[in-house]
């Protein structure tokens, strides 16, 4: 005699979801003259723009920015969504080294009509409370504002925000 097979109960604890709840804060500036450059840190800290578009840098980036702060929406892209994502006109990831080690970064994604998304910025936590994320940030909304020279197919800016 066989028997339909019954799926396994599952316990209490495999049922049981955290949730959080979080604030999402948006910025904008309408205008280059809105930005108030943060001081520029001590030592040797520099900011270079990463040309070559590697999925496995950005990737190692993102993890080791966002990790600890529960960065999740990329983690499942596959490489080539990685590419694409990194590929489009206008796409632009910066990074700041402190003696020669990457600290952090900002990433801009250029929206149609001259929008400019500041799309991930952080630093990786060893570089926290060291000031280089005020200054990381000035430095790449003010890259993000002068975007359309680097690319000239792309509108001049007109607005750039965060969340």
């Amino acid at each position: 005699m066989s028997e339909t097979p019954q799926p396994a109960a599952q316990s209490a604890e495999a049922t049981t979801q955290v949730t959080s709840e979080v604030t999402i804060w948006s910025l904008e500036q309408t205008s280059p003259a809105d930005l108030r450059p943060a001081a520029v840190p001590e030592g040797d800290l520099r900011i270079v723009r990463s040309e070559v578009v590697l999925p496995e840098f950005s990737r190692f980036l993102y993890s080791a920015v966002g990790g600890d702060i529960h960065w999740t929406d990329r983690l499942g892209m596959s490489y080539a969504q990685w590419q694409e994502a990194l590929e489009r006109p206008g796409a632009e990831t910066w990074v700041a080294y402190e003696n020669g080690t990457p600290a952090g970064y900002v990433e801009l994604d250029p929206q149609d009509d001259g929008v400019v998304e500041i799309m991930y910025f952080g630093l990786i936590p060893a570089f926290r409370g060291r000031r280089i994320g005020g200054h990381l940030l000035s430095y790449g909304v003010a890259r993000a504002w002068d975007l359309a020279e680097r690319w000239p197919d792309r509108p001049a800016t007109k607005r750039v925000w965060l969340h």
